[in-house]
């Protein structure tokens, strides 16, 4: 998986600070078919959510915050696949939110797909949304990576986000590769491995 591509003009934004969540995260919570995320370090998000719903607490904006799981339970019925690789457990409020959306859990009427893969070498941090969209940088999904706390909490994180289809195509071959556990056979790190993908 060691490379280094040739040099040629591509389009990208650079983002900094809350240009996470509103870049990255908000394309994510937009997607049509396919959610694909790499995260050395996985936590529960809260978004904001415009609906007024009773009982959610407000954010400073005046929205409303909901967990980014819920966004994903509602992806999946609308048939969007969800795929996350992270590097270690995800924290326990992710978990407990986990287990509270139904659709998420193995055949529950969705039309789509979510799956977690666990591999400890992953310190890859990329998002890419419908296979359009490519996020590359150094947040992990975590509120302070992508903007989601206020000023004085975030992280110092810069990103760049592209819409080019061969960075796209580079980018997923990449996530496609550790996901389907190509490295695992010559991985020194294979008896660590809780599960190895391969």
């Amino acid at each position: 998986m060691d490379f280094i591509r040739v040099s040629r003009p591509v389009s990208l934004a650079l983002l900094g600070g809350r240009g996470h969540y509103e870049a990255v995260v908000q394309a994510v919570m937009n997607a049509e078919r396919s959610v694909w995320i790499a995260t050395a370090n996985l936590k529960e998000l809260m978004v904001e959510d415009p609906r007024a719903r009773p009982g959610r607490r407000r954010t400073a904006r005046g929205g409303e915050y909901r967990s980014v799981l819920e966004v994903f339970d509602e992806l999946v019925v609308a048939g969007v696949e969800i795929r996350i690789l992270h590097a270690c457990t995800p924290s326990r409020p992710f978990r407990e939110e986990l287990r509270r959306c139904a659709h998420l859990q193995a055949g529950k009427g969705r039309r789509g797909s979510f799956e977690l893969r666990l591999c400890p070498r992953v310190h890859v941090k990329t998002v890419i949304v419908d296979g359009a969209l490519a996020y590359l940088g150094s947040a992990n999904w975590t509120g302070a990576g992508l903007g989601a706390k206020g000023e004085g909490r975030r992280n110092f994180e810069l990103g760049l986000l592209s819409r080019d289809d061969l960075l796209l195509d580079e980018v997923q071959a990449f996530f496609d590769a550790i996901w389907r556990g190509q490295p695992c056979a010559g991985c020194k790190l294979r008896d660590e491995c809780p599960q190895p993908l391969g």
